[in-house]
């Protein structure tokens, strides 16, 4: 099985790292805070994540966190910009003055070192990192030295496969909070339609929010509306705004995308780390949809619900932590 890796490789005039398999094709951006910004089934002419072959590099680079696959650390929202773990208290700027809160970090925005790159075994590879130190502009808010590593891997069988592994470099706790803010491109199929598209989401309870898009602690039961995803939503063509449950699920922690006219199938797989997901779609009218898996809630290390509530946990020096995804079609 003949498997390519390009480092190197030039996309929208960025230098990226090509991984091409017999049936996939994927372009990650290390200068783009490690995104994927392409990831392509060449044999059922699959677009999987949200690509316009006419946007430039400087259209994404405004709003990174909406194309491709782009993780955040730390994700969402806290409010008004305070993060309080055990050992301090944070005050970020606020970069959501609608909300008066601070979103979605600052590690998707830097550029990232690539650490190796492999072709073998029918799998193409490539690790890269992201070391957050004193030089950093946002140390003067968060002076808690860490590494972040991303390893990507696709091969035929498996997809693409991402490991994200947190590590403290720090005297102080390192709060632990991931999520990849994952842009689904809608129609997925070059053939296909958005009307067709049926999303499916392992969802338990609904977390609520208030009006500034925090979780009021309250856990509620599914609606009607909220059932939808366990049976199949229509992703886009109409309004999904920070629709968040805890993962309640049997064996896989997995979401599917069905193109019902083609019964194409996109299947997110998300290790248990990922406690919740987050529906979002950008008012529905944009050709791309978001279920983003999260280690924790929304402003977790803030919320007075215990930790196995909330998902939130923090990291020694140290420590490391790790969790993973998948995206394969069939």
């Amino acid at each position: 099985m003949s498997v390519h890796v390009e480092n190197g490789f030039m996309f929208k005039d960025l230098s990226c790292v090509k991984l091409e398999t017999e049936k996939y094709f994927a372009v990650v951006a290390p200068e783009m805070g490690s995104s994927v910004l392409r990831f392509r089934d060449k044999i059922n002419n699959g677009e999987i994540f949200k690509y316009r072959e006419n946007v430039t590099a400087e259209e994404i680079n405004s709003a990174r966190e909406i194309w491709g696959l782009p993780t955040l650390y730390l994700p969402n929202r806290f409010d008004r910009g305070v993060l309080k773990t055990s050992d301090a208290v944070y005050n970020f700027p606020i970069n959501e003055p609608l909300f008066d809160n601070f979103i979605h970090g600052w590690v998707h925005k830097r550029t990232h070192e690539v650490v190796f790159c492999c072709g073998e075994n029918g799998c193409a590879g490539v690790k890269t990192r992201f070391v957050f130190g004193k030089d950093d502009p946002m140390y003067q808010y968060f002076p808690v030295d860490f590494e972040i590593s991303y390893t990507f891997t696709l091969s035929d069988e498996k997809g693409l496969v991402q490991e994200i592994c947190l590590k403290n470099l720090s005297g102080r706790k390192l709060p632990v909070s991931i999520c990849t803010h994952t842009c689904i491109n809608a129609p997925l199929f070059d053939s296909g339609k958005q009307e067709d598209l049926r999303l499916c989401v392992p969802v338990g309870e609904k977390c609520g929010l208030d009006d500034r898009c925090l979780p009021t602690e309250e856990l509620l039961p599914l609606n009607d509306w909220d059932k939808e995803y366990l049976t199949g939503k229509m992703p886009t063509l109409q309004v999904i705004s920070n629709d968040m449950y805890t993962a309640n699920y049997s064996g896989a922690n997995r979401v599917t995308v069905t193109d019902t006219a083609s019964g194409h199938m996109l299947v997110n797989e998300a290790s248990e780390e990922f406690r919740f997901w987050n529906m979002w779609n950008d008012e529905g009218q944009k050709g791309y949809f978001c279920p983003e898996p999260m280690t924790a809630m929304i402003n977790a290390p803030n919320l007075s619900l215990p930790a196995d509530v909330t998902g939130y946990s923090e990291l020694s020096e140290g420590e490391e932590f790790t969790c993973r995804q998948s995206f394969y079609t069939k």
